[in-house]
C-alpha cells in the first residue's frame, strides 16, 4: 500500500486520500478514502463500469453529512487501476471472478486501516453485480444498498442468441479484446448530448461528470470488450440461480432505466427476505447522479437502513 492520486475534481469532503493496492494476482488497484472521527460506520462504495473514485466525491460528502465514512474503489481495467489491454479505452476482463479479488483487497485495506465499523455495501450498476456475488461469498457487511444493479444486461430478445454466439466465438478465435458491437473508444459523457442521455435528468450533475472527463481523460473508458460482455452475461445468469443473501437490502431503480435489464431486479428483490425495491419516477440509470430530491431520498433511505442494522 502506498499513496495514490486523488484529484480535486471529486469535490469530496476535506481530508480525502488515495491509495494504491495490489490484488492477489498482482493487478494494481486504487481506492479513495473519506473518513472522519466519530463515523458511525464505513460505506464500501462499488462503482459501475467506466467509473472511477472521483465520480463519487459528492456521494462521500452526502454520506459524511449523515455520519458515515466512504471507501471507493477503481476496479481493474478502469480509473487509475491497471488496464488489461493495449488500448486503454477498452474495458476488458476475462472472468468476473477477477473482480472478487479486487473486492477482497478493498476489505483487507479497510480492516488494516481500522476503518470505522460496521461496514455497509453501496453498489451501482456493474458494482451491483460484483457486490451481490461478494455478499453471497459472505462479505463482512451489515446491510446493502444498490442503485440500478447490473443483474441483467439490456439486450433485445432477438439479439441475445447472436450476442451469446459472438462472445463465445470471440474466445475461441482470439478476438475477445475487440469492442462489443455498437461501442468504441469514446467516453459516453464526452460524446452524448445531455438531451436524451441515459444516465441522468440533472443538467448540473451531467456537467459534473463531463468536467471530470475533460480534466482527467486518463480516468475515462470506452465500450466493453467482447470478452467482458461474455463474462458479464455468464455472471448475471449464474447469480439468478442462487438465493438472495441473508441480510437487509434496499435497491433503487429509476423508471426510465435503459441500461440494465430491470426484470431480474424485480425478480431478485421480490424474493429477497429483508429486501425492498424503491422506484424513482422519472429517474434515469444513475440515481446517485440524479436531481437533488432523488439524491436526498436515496441517501436518507439508505443510511436509515444502515443505522437500523448496526
Amino acid at each position: 500500500m502506498s499513496d495514490a492520486p486523488l484529484y480535486d475534481i471529486a469535490e469530496g469532503p476535506d481530508g480525502g486520500r488515495g491509495f494504491w493496492l495490489t490484488a492477489a494476482d498482482g493487478v494494481r488497484l486504487r481506492v479513495g478514502l473519506w473518513s472522519h472521527p466519530g463515523a458511525q460506520g464505513t460505506v464500501l462504495l462499488l462503482p459501475g463500469r467506466t467509473e472511477y473514485v472521483e465520480k463519487y466525491g459528492r456521494a462521500a460528502t452526502d454520506l459524511r453529512a449523515r455520519g458515515f465514512a466512504t471507501l471507493v474503489i477503481d476496479w481493474r481495467g478502469q480509473g487509475l487501476a491497471d488496464r488489461a489491454l493495449d488500448d486503454p479505452m477498452g474495458g476488458h476482463v476475462g472472468d468476473f471472478a477477477e473482480y472478487q479479488l479486487d473486492f477482497d483487497e478493498m476489505v483487507g485495506f479497510a480492516r488494516a486501516q481500522g476503518l470505522p465499523e460496521p461496514y455497509y455495501l453501496m453498489a451501482h450498476s456493474m458494482g451491483g453485480c460484483i457486490g451481490l456475488r461478494a455478499l453471497m461469498r459472505g462479505a463482512p457487511v451489515k446491510a446493502a444498498a444498490f442503485s440500478a444493479p447490473m443483474w441483467g444486461i439490456l439486450i433485445a430478445a432477438w439479439m441475445r442468441p447472436m450476442a451469446v454466439a459472438l462472445t463465445t466465438a470471440s474466445r475461441w478465435f482470439k478476438f475477445d479484446s475487440r469492442y462489443a458491437p455498437g461501442t468504441g473508444a469514446k467516453s459516453y459523457v464526452l460524446t452524448a448530448p445531455f438531451t436524451g442521455n441515459t444516465l441522468t435528468t440533472d443538467a448540473e450533475m451531467w456537467d459534473y461528470m463531463r468536467q471530470q472527463a475533460l480534466a482527467h481523460p486518463e480516468l475515462g473508458l470506452g465500450g466493453p470488450s467482447l470478452g467482458w460482455l461474455k463474462a458479464a452475461l455468464g455472471e448475471c445468469h449464474a447469480l439468478t440461480l442462487l438465493p438472495a443473501p441473508n441480510l437487509p437490502a434496499l435497491t433503487a431503480l429509476g423508471s426510465q432505466e435503459k441500461i440494465v435489464d430491470t426484470a431480474p431486479i424485480h425478480a431478485r428483490m421480490a424474493g429477497w427476505k429483508g429486501g425492498a425495491l424503491d422506484l424513482y419516477p422519472g429517474a434515469e440509470h444513475e440515481v446517485l447522479m440524479e436531481r437533488l430530491a432523488a439524491r436526498t431520498r436515496f441517501f436518507d433511505s439508505t443510511t436509515a437502513l444502515f443505522r437500523a442494522h448496526r
